[in-house]
């Protein structure tokens, strides 16, 4: 095989993994605050908002020392080992106790920096200047089919169910740990890239992610990849990034907990209520997929950049949050068991839900593919500190959200996405102008990023 079929072959090995690890997370997460609704009357008193608020918290301020684990370890074996920390999570829920959740929930908050650093530095080091945009949008579009499947199995599992029992609950969670394993194994198939360059011929991603048997090498790369970390924070393009960045993380949540949580509250919505949370993730899924395999497998046929992907997303998104402001009811993130009996400007409609839904994975992979795109391209030398920073801000953003998930009405989440959105698309804008200038003083094409 020839050395770009093995970086080809690494990135589809790298999405399918993490299709399996999130087809369990993400399912998990979909579900997690209603099925916790559900056990709140036994001597289990967690909440799935304060677990992810705890899961991106701890995720946030653990990208400050993830470049340095995975210049240490290697960014195989540290997605091995965050995998087998996302499997364990979603086995709490099979016997569920509330010092077990929260327990789990700090140490895969530590794993996911871990891991989601070492795919920045595994997607980066199999692509170049040309193929950046093809690997990102065929990372994500696999990454992203995991919403499908796991929530495809929720519909049927779920439908007509207006309670979860513990059979039901039992059932599912075994189901997603087998999967989360098996995506873990997966990735010892990933090739190990050797180095192309001549001898005396170094840049930060060897100093930092090179190999090197001696203990004081690995921890000199170690503390350079931490000083990277905090020097690239404070660069201007990173700080306009991060505001795109700290949308992302709100939408996040928003699509990821908060949204299937208001369509399982909604009485109206009859026996269905509950099964339409995983109809709702598959057209999530649909969305993300679409997008991703459009902006990132036709990316070399733009004769325009990123900005309209992104603007088209950020438009998507407005559409998505102006006819879930009709259609949801505004207590509805925070209804009790019982779910919510009120009406918003409408009365709520599945086929309008599930609209949103696809609305909503659509506008994020315009988003997400565009800021996966850039961050390598800019920083194709100092990837693993770059994509830290990226989670870090997008974490951090996500734990906020998922806390005031747990006492805002729909409303005002939805208003404060909106502004953030609006600003972080216009900072994109900037640093992709800037990007295109740079090329162009290279004599690069423009189309070709």
């Amino acid at each position: 095989m020839s050395s770009e079929g093995k970086k080809l072959f690494n990135i589809i090995i790298l999405g399918v993994s993490f299709m399996f690890i999130f087809t369990a997370f993400q399912t998990c997460g979909n579900i997690a605050q209603t099925v916790i609704t559900n056990l709140n009357n036994t001597d289990f008193h967690g909440s799935g908002y304060t677990s992810m608020s705890i899961i991106y918290g701890v995720l946030s301020a653990s990208n400050l020392i993830s470049p340095s684990v995975v210049a240490i370890v290697g960014p195989q074996f540290c997605m091995v080992i965050s995998g087998i920390f996302y499997s364990l999570y979603i086995a709490v829920f099979i016997q569920p106790t509330t010092w077990a959740f929260y327990t789990a929930s700090v140490f895969i908050g530590i794993a996911a920096a871990v891991l989601w650093t070492a795919q920045g530095n595994c997607l980066t080091v199999n692509s170049d200047e040309n193929t950046i945009g093809r690997n990102s949008g065929v990372f994500w579009a696999l990454l992203q089919s995991s919403l499908f499947f796991g929530n495809l199995y929720i519909y049927f599992a779920w439908q007509g169910k207006t309670h979860i029992s513990e059979s039901d609950r039992r059932t599912v969670f075994i189901a997603l740990t087998v999967i989360s394993l098996v995506g873990t194994v997966l990735f010892f198939l990933i090739r190990k890239q050797e180095d192309t360059k001549a001898p005396g011929d170094e840049d930060s991603t060897n100093e930092i992610l090179g190999e090197s048997s001696s203990a004081q090498n690995k921890m000199m790369r170690a503390v350079a990849a931490f000083k990277k970390s905090i020097t690239l924070s404070f660069t201007k393009e990173m700080m306009l990034l991060s505001v795109t960045t700290a949308y992302t993380g709100l939408e996040l949540t928003f699509f990821s907990g908060v949204y299937g949580t208001c369509i399982g509250a909604v009485n109206r919505f009859g026996s269905e209520q509950k099964s339409l949370i995983g109809l709702s993730g598959i057209f999530i899924g649909v969305g993300e997929i679409l997008g991703g395999g459009i902006f990132g497998l036709l990316s070399k046929n733009s004769r325009f950049g990123r900005n309209p992907v992104v603007m088209l997303g950020i438009l998507v998104h407005f559409i998505a949050f102006y006819l879930i402001f009709f259609n949801m009811p505004n207590d509805a993130p925070i209804a009790p068991m019982e779910g919510t009996d009120r009406v918003a400007y409408m009365i709520p409609s599945k086929e309008v839900a599930m609209l949103c839904s696809f609305l909503l994975g659509l506008g994020d992979s315009c988003f997400n593919t565009q800021l996966l795109s850039i961050l390598g391209f800019l920083y194709s030398e100092d990837s693993a500190p770059a994509f830290a920073i990226f989670k870090f801000v997008q974490s951090i953003c996500a734990a906020v959200a998922y806390f005031y998930s747990n006492y805002f009405l729909l409303q005002w989440q939805l208003l404060i996405m909106v502004i953030v959105g609006f600003f972080g698309t216009i900072t994109f804008f900037a640093v992709e102008w800037e990007a295109a200038a740079a090329l162009a003083a290279r004599g690069s094409d423009y189309s070709s990023i």
